[in-house]
């Protein structure tokens, strides 16, 4: 009977493949979760594509649970690790919100080879909200493009922050950026701050007409929520979800935040 089990289970289970992904940076650390049972060679689904966040990386929640909870629901999925994050390559002083779009873009096209996918949907958290809806925008006049996005506490703040000469408490001078800023053991770069200074966040994500679900916390003390309000302000056909007692990582109640993304993934697919 044990050993029954342990076969069903094994049946059941979502099942995960890791693999290189090349970009601009180097390799790109990949993974992708199939729904439970699902036959890649004969069954067809939708793929969230999910994003994680400044100084993450593809095994820090939420992406896990994110890729566990789509699965049980029917829904495959690939999250990755940008570069100079987690088990890419790149070097984070060289890392920039432009080459990480390279690296949305890298997986991007790979997900398009994959002959059992039938609609992509963007999942992006903190400044992988940033990336997501960027490349969202970008994609707007393609034939391919994501059906529907989640954005999960997008860091639209990161721009602010580089024109004021701070991240994460660490202060410099804006006007005249140091070569890399000290921050948490990482050497955020002076590419990456000129760069954010004249980003063009929401010119360039309110391009996408696709439907977006915005879930932020506000008790966030990294992003304040003005930031989605912004968005849900500029986008033609999205929902912002505020949530009182959540912080920027979205810990409070998870099982919460799985319910609201699924839920509206499985009604826009």
């Amino acid at each position: 009977m044990k050993n029954l089990l342990g076969k069903l289970k094994a049946i059941l289970a979502p099942r995960k493949e890791e693999f290189i992904v090349f970009g601009t940076q180097g390799g790109i650390s990949t993974k992708i979760t199939l729904p439970n049972g699902f036959n890649p060679k004969k069954d067809k689904c939708p793929m969230a594509i999910l994003m994680h966040g400044f100084m993450s990386n593809k095994k820090m929640y939420p992406v896990p649970m994110l890729a566990e909870t789509l699965a049980k629901e029917g829904i495959a999925s690939i999250c990755f690790d940008f570069n100079a994050h987690g088990k890419s390559e790149g070097e984070f002083i060289d890392m920039t919100i432009a080459n990480e779009i390279e690296d949305a873009k890298a997986v991007f096209r790979y997900v398009n080879t994959l002959p059992y996918v039938t609609d992509t949907i963007f999942v992006g958290h903190s400044q992988g909200g940033v990336i997501s809806g960027m490349f969202a925008g970008e994609l707007e006049t393609e034939e391919k493009k994501p059906k529907c996005m989640v954005l999960l506490a997008p860091a639209a703040v990161l721009k602010d922050d580089a024109i004021a000469g701070q991240c994460m408490g660490k202060k410099y001078d804006a006007s005249n950026p140091p070569e890399y800023v000290n921050v948490m053991f990482h050497k955020l770069g002076r590419r990456f701050i000129l760069a954010a200074q004249k980003l063009p966040i929401y010119e360039v994500s309110c391009k996408y007409t696709g439907k977006v679900c915005l879930i932020h916390g506000k008790r966030d003390k990294i992003v304040p929520y003005s930031y989605s309000e912004r968005y849900n302000e500029l986008y033609s056909n999205s929902e912002l979800h505020l949530l009182e007692d959540e912080g920027h990582f979205m810990n409070t109640d998870k099982n919460k935040i799985m319910s609201l993304v699924t839920d509206f993934i499985k009604q826009n697919v």
